[in-house]
């Protein structure tokens, strides 16, 4: 990982930069940055049989709403075959489903999160965005749960419609984010196979997913078990970058010379040629990611979302949602 001195003269009061780490009153005060952008526009009715959140689900309603001459593409289990003898003409009957929408956020608080090169840390973003969320949620009136992924394992509750148990899921968050540092390691329990294990254990169905990460460590196997998760639910990818993360700036000869590590492995970069070959590596490694994310997304109509470290996610994570509707 690329050094943090920019930093440094904060660490020593981490509490006190919101660059660094997240503090809890910050996420309680995004509650009054809820308007302007909704959820429930990018989950699209698959069928009359629709409630008050349009659905890609296909199903029964239980409140019969009217009867109605049938058109292309309507459901032919619906015709109302007395009606249709009667006048001669077909006629479906149409339903409402009104029903809660379950949203579970999961939150990336890995060491891997713990990076930045420009303004604000991937893990600062992430919380951020989560409680952004979590709060248009409530909002709506549905119901809210959440899995942190920390270095030391994942805090999951289930969904719940109540302010002050997302405030207590907050203070979890809170508390996950500023226990990461640069000597940070996560446990082989963090891993994205074993957050997706999790996930599919619950056996969700007509749950919106959404996961905040920078996807590190995400495998194509990975994706093929998220895309099961897709066939009975919405799984919104958000992908959270740092520009140092595609390439390593190079305006002069010295500037071609970079240790980078992870915190226990080292690289010596010391030529321009070296330096290309992991810029290319790099780029390469990002627009795969991507690229995952791109099909995975396609397959519900849903936006990829990407944020980056500029301290402006929260303007972009809008405007995102809003041009995906």
């Amino acid at each position: 990982m690329v050094n943090l001195s920019r930093f440094s003269s904060s660490l020593s009061d981490s509490n006190s930069d919101p660059r660094i780490h997240c503090r809890y009153d910050r996420l309680i005060k995004l509650q009054a940055q809820v308007e302007g952008f909704s959820l429930l526009p990018q989950l699209k009715a698959g069928s009359v049989l629709s409630g008050r959140h349009g659905s890609v689900f296909r199903g029964r309603g239980l409140n019969f709403e009217e009867l109605r001459h049938y058109q292309l593409g309507d459901d032919i289990r619906n015709l109302d075959w007395k009606v249709t003898m009667r006048t001669g003409k077909p006629h479906v009957r149409s339903y409402t489903e009104e029903k809660d929408r379950h949203v579970i956020i999961c939150v990336d608080q890995r060491s891997s999160m713990f990076f930045s090169s420009v303004e604000v840390m991937k893990s600062v973003v992430a919380a951020e965005i989560a409680a952004l969320i979590g709060w248009r949620v409530l909002k709506d009136s549905d119901r809210i749960g959440m899995a942190v992924c920390g270095c030391e394992g994942i805090n999951w509750v289930r969904s719940r419609r109540s302010q002050a148990d997302w405030l207590q899921r907050l203070q979890v968050l809170t508390q996950a984010n500023q226990a990461l540092n640069v000597a940070s390691h996560d446990q082989v329990a963090v891993s994205f196979a074993n957050l997706l294990a999790m996930l599919a254990r619950l056996k969700l169905k007509n749950t919106t997913l959404v996961i905040l990460s920078d996807w590190a460590g995400a495998t194509e196997q990975d994706i093929s078990h998220l895309k099961h998760l897709q066939r009975h639910n919405d799984v919104l990818g958000i992908l959270i970058a740092d520009p140092l993360e595609k390439s390593l700036p190079c305006h002069s000869a010295s500037d071609s010379h970079w240790v980078v590590g992870d915190g226990q492995f080292q690289l010596n970069i010391t030529n321009s040629q070296q330096l290309a070959r992991v810029n290319q590596g790099l780029e390469t490694q990002l627009l795969l990611k991507k690229e995952q994310l791109l099909k995975l997304m396609a397959m519900k109509s849903l936006p990829v979302i990407e944020l980056d470290t500029s301290g402006q996610h929260i303007e972009l994570f809008k405007r995102a949602i809003a041009g995906g509707r």
